[in-house]
């Protein structure tokens, strides 16, 4: 019998227990919930950026979206994640002292359920929080703060199960703006790109008790968050740091093979790598677009283009600077550095048009986005969510409503913006800026 399957029945019966033991209507409620997709990491359960669940609305109420709960934080990029029925988030506070704070809420009601705040000091550009989404594996949370502040926490109180200080311990070389890779927790490891010193670029801890198990690279860190694919009947460590696209054995952390991708002015590579079929896709502000191909039977890549160079930001190719693209089949979908929504033929790197609408033209304008079927729902930096479609023809819009307000701490231009990417679970959207974490349900007949 197929797992889904499985698991569907076990969830159901799990469901029936609950009825019969007569925890009523709401209960039934919140195990449906959970029948459908979580979002316990960054871009979502697979880092795809692919929305699964069904039942979702065809189109957004015009005005605002009604919120079914908002609740105060503090500033930080990130994301919030989702899984277990809690929400994951992390934010800084300046005063009394200077904190990293790591906080968990209930997903129904926005009910603080605990909070765990560290002494952090920042030494960075664009101080206003943490970067790195929350991921959630086996009932632990792992938190990775701006500064190299790691932690291991129980979900369900927020405990401390173990912590390292990268920074510290491995001599990590701290990007301008902040160490900001998710976290990435694969079998017993749990895998980070650290930039440290003696070849430990990436660190693969034990997820129980966080020693080490293995190191690789002697790169410096960027800010890209790393996948596992499947290449020539293995599993695939994909890592984009300061100086190379690699492919790693993510259970050992031997290098199957490197492209370079060296930049120019300064380590700028924020978006993730995208994969479909044997493309792999890479963008960054400065340096332009890079098309690797992803050799069947080999572990080995094949450069197939590559567009870049400070003249071409506004002429060609994609020069993007927070929001990670998207690539399916031939083209490639993807924001540029100054909010220009465009698409690539993804053979050769040449632009097939261009859209201003999506999101106001400014420098760094943001828009993140995921697939849900045939759609595309985007959260632009403007506090607005979208459903489109996106097409070799173009960029055609359905909807688009205010979710929230644009904040100042993360820009303190334009009236400020939401630059942290939205959550999708339990057929609802989370999202945040830097005064509050919001909840809105996005289920058909709500």
């Amino acid at each position: 019998m197929h797992l889904r399957t499985l698991i569907r029945r076990f969830s159901w019966f799990v469901t029936a227990c609950a009825v019969l033991a007569g925890q009523g209507a709401d209960s039934l409620r919140f195990h449906l919930g959970l029948l459908a997709d979580e979002w316990p990491q960054w871009r979502g359960p697979t880092r795809d950026g692919v929305w699964r669940e069904t039942g979702i609305v065809e189109k957004l109420p015009a005005g605002r979206i009604p919120l079914r709960w908002r609740v105060p934080v503090s500033s930080g990029y990130t994301g919030p994640t989702v899984a277990g029925g809690r929400v994951f988030l992390m934010d800084r506070e300046e005063a009394p002292r200077e904190v990293e704070r790591i906080l968990a809420f209930d997903w129904k009601t926005g009910k603080t359920l605990w909070t765990r705040a560290y002494d952090c000091t920042y030494e960075v550009s664009y101080p206003a929080g943490p970067r790195a989404s929350v991921s959630i594996d086996e009932g632990r949370a792992y938190a990775l703060g701006t500064m190299g502040n790691l932690h291991c926490l129980a979900a369900a109180d927020g405990k401390v199960l173990w912590a390292r200080d990268l920074k510290g311990d491995y001599k990590a070389r701290v990007p301008i703006w902040g160490i900001a890779a998710a976290p990435l927790v694969d079998g017993e490891l749990v895998i980070v790109q650290v930039g440290g010193a003696s070849g430990a670029c990436l660190v693969a801890f034990d997820k129980r008790t966080g020693a080490e198990r293995w190191r690789a690279l002697n790169d410096p860190a960027s800010y890209s968050a790393p996948v596992i694919i499947e290449q020539a009947g293995r599993r695939v460590l994909v890592a984009w740091t300061g100086e190379n696209v690699a492919g790693l054995d993510p259970a050992s952390g031997e290098v199957f093979w490197k492209y370079p991708f060296h930049q120019t002015r300064m380590v700028i590579n924020v978006p993730t790598p995208v994969i479909d079929g044997q493309k792999l896709f890479v963008t960054a502000f400065y340096d332009g677009a890079l098309m690797l191909r992803l050799v069947p039977d080999a572990l080995r890549v094949e450069k197939v283009w590559r567009r870049s160079g400070p003249s071409e930001i506004q002429t060609d190719a994609l020069h993007a600077m927070i929001s990670t693209p998207i690539l399916q089949g031939d083209y490639v979908y993807g924001v540029d550095s100054y909010g220009q929504l465009r698409c690539l033929d993804a053979r050769n790197g040449d632009r097939i048009w261009e859209d201003l609408t999506a999101v106001p033209k400014a420098r760094w304008a943001t828009i993140h986005m995921v697939r849900n079927g045939r759609r595309i729902w985007m959260f632009n930096e403007r506090g607005e969510l979208l459903i489109g479609r996106l097409s070799p023809q173009g960029f055609h819009e359905i909807r688009r409503s205010k979710l929230l307000d644009p904040t100042t701490a993360q820009l303190n231009q334009r009236g400020g913006v939401c630059w942290s990417h939205p959550a999708y679970a339990y057929r609802h959207i989370f999202a945040r800026n830097d005064r509050e974490l919001v909840c809105a349900s996005l289920a058909a007949g709500d």
